[in-house]
C-alpha cells in the first residue's frame, strides 16, 4: 500500500455509499476508509461546490465526485492538543502546542486547534480560523465562534490593529541596543517589519533571550529574519545551523485589541509555564 496518494471517483452508482466505493478503488478497508473520513482527508464535490466529507452515509447523486487525498504520515500525527487560556464565547483564545497545525490542508485537518475544538469545546460551537502560528511554534491562538466575530478578527489582523508578541530564545549574544533591532528584508517578495529586544544573555550556552513584534505577518517570518541576521532561533530544523534536537524555542506570548464584541480593550497573556526561557 502506498502511503501517499489521490484518487478521484467519479459516482456512477449512488446506490453505494462513499466508503464502498472508495474502498473498492484503493483498497483500503471500510473501517480505514470511515477513520479516514473522519480526519477530513475525503472531499465531495457537487456541482460548483467541493467540501469536506464526513458523513459515511451522506446520499450520494450520480455526477458526484468523490477525493480521497491519502498521507500516511499525516494521518498517523497525535500532537498535544491544545488548553484554553479564555472563552468569551463568540470566540476564545488557546495555547497552541508543537506540532499542531493552525490549518488543515487536503490531506486532513485532525491535528489542527479548530477542529480540536470544534469537536471538544463545550458547549459545543463551530470554529473558524483567524490567524495562523508555524506549526513548530507555541502560544497564543485566537478562535472565532461566529462568522461575523471571525471577520472582524481577521480584518483587525490585516489592519495591524492586534498587537502581537513573541518570546524567542536565540543562538549567540543578540546586541543591546537602545532601541529595538529593526529587521525589512522583504520574504517572497513581500514586505516584512519585525522588531526584536534583547531580555537577557546565557554565557555558558551562548544563547540570549528576546522579545519580537511583528508588523507583517509572513511565512516563517520571525524565524527568517533571525536566521538573516545570524541569530537563529534554537530548535529551528529550517533555518538554523543543523541537527537540533530541541523543539522551536519560539511563542506567541502576548495579544491585544479592541474586542468587536464589547468595543472593550482586552489584553491576553500566555502563562508564564508556557514561556521561552534561558535554562
Amino acid at each position: 500500500m502506498k502511503k501517499h496518494f489521490e484518487h478521484h471517483l467519479t459516482v456512477e452508482n449512488s446506490n453505494r455509499s462513499s466508503v464502498e466505493q472508495l474502498s473498492s478503488v484503493t483498497g483500503l478497508s471500510l473501517q480505514h476508509i470511515k477513520s479516514v473520513m473522519q480526519k477530513g482527508a475525503v472531499w465531495l464535490s457537487r456541482g460548483k461546490q467541493t467540501k469536506r466529507l464526513r458523513r459515511a452515509k451522506r446520499p450520494l447523486q450520480e455526477g458526484d465526485t468523490l477525493h480521497l487525498y491519502y498521507d500516511a504520515e499525516i494521518l498517523a500525527e497525535e500532537p498535544s492538543p491544545p488548553e484554553m487560556i479564555a472563552d468569551r464565547d463568540a470566540y476564545s483564545v488557546w495555547y497552541k502546542p508543537y506540532g499542531l497545525r493552525s490549518q488543515g490542508s487536503k490531506w486532513g485537518d485532525h491535528c489542527t486547534v479548530h477542529r480540536w475544538v470544534e469537536q471538544h469545546l463545550r458547549p459545543q460551537r463551530p470554529a473558524f480560523v483567524v490567524h495562523r502560528l508555524d506549526r513548530a511554534a507555541t502560544g497564543l491562538i485566537l478562535i472565532a465562534h461566529q462568522k461575523r466575530v471571525a471577520t472582524a478578527l481577521a480584518k483587525l489582523f490585516e489592519s495591524r490593529e492586534i498587537e502581537k508578541r513573541y518570546r524567542a530564545v536565540v543562538r549567540g549574544r543578540f546586541p543591546l541596543t537602545p532601541e529595538p533591532l529593526v529587521m525589512k528584508s522583504d520574504i517572497d517578495g513581500r514586505h516584512a517589519h519585525s522588531c526584536a529586544t534583547f531580555l537577557s544573555y546565557q554565557a555558558e550556552r551562548d544563547r540570549s533571550l528576546i522579545e519580537v513584534i511583528i508588523e507583517t505577518g509572513r511565512k516563517h517570518q520571525i524565524r527568517r529574519h533571525l536566521a538573516e541576521i545570524g541569530f537563529p532561533v534554537v530548535g529551528d530544523r529550517l533555518y538554523g545551523p543543523g541537527e537540533e534536537d530541541e523543539d522551536l524555542q519560539l511563542a506567541a506570548c502576548y495579544l491585544a485589541f479592541c474586542c468587536p464584541v464589547t468595543g472593550i480593550d482586552i489584553k491576553f497573556h500566555l502563562p508564564e509555564k508556557w514561556i521561552p526561557a534561558l535554562t
